[in-house]
């Protein structure tokens, strides 16, 4: 089921989904720099070591008829669980990011797992998640900012003209 990232409901608490979509767009720059506390002293447990394949992505004309295979894309997945100086296990974390970025796909994952705990929870919400959606609402106001700029406006031979329907109709 396809699940809208960028436009969140009003007034609802993010959820697992929201925030890995979220690290999965996040800039790696952002991911190292709110994560690097957490890093030290933690060992990590692989479930699924980082790894690279490939998926199919489907379309459909029109956006409703029957599917169709519209061709693959790279995405680097991992799965872990990591013990830190609490000395009990994480929750697992998973992270699956497009390309071929295996350090992206460990951070996202332990962002991921460090999320599921409330004793990070709200830390980590102000400190990497929050940027993150900023960072993004940033690069889709300039994304947006270059579309309008290519924008052209085609009149219609009456509209240069000054005519008005209502002008012809009179006459």
């Amino acid at each position: 089921m396809f699940h809208a990232f960028d436009t969140p409901e009003p007034q609802r608490a993010p959820d697992r989904a929201d925030w890995m979509g979220l690290l999965a767009r996040a800039p790696l720059p952002l991911l190292e720099q709110a994560l690097l506390p957490y890093e030290k002293g933690r060992s990590t447990e692989w479930l699924r070591k980082p790894e690279t394949g490939l998926y199919m992505l489907q379309g459909r004309a029109g956006g409703t008829g029957a599917r169709f295979n519209l061709g693959e894309v790279t995405v680097t997945r991992c799965a872990m669980r990591s013990v830190g100086p609490e000395a009990e296990p994480s929750p697992v974390g998973v992270a699956y990011v497009l390309g071929r970025h295996h350090r992206h796909v460990e951070l996202a994952a332990l962002a991921d797992s460090l999320l599921q705990r409330a004793s990070h929870h709200n830390t980590l919400q102000k400190t990497l998640l929050t940027p993150v959606r900023e960072h993004l609402a940033l690069q889709a106001a300039r994304k947006q900012a270059q579309v309008q700029s290519t924008k052209v406006d085609f009149c219609t031979v009456a509209r240069e003209a000054g005519c008005d329907d209502t002008e012809e109709e009179d006459a």
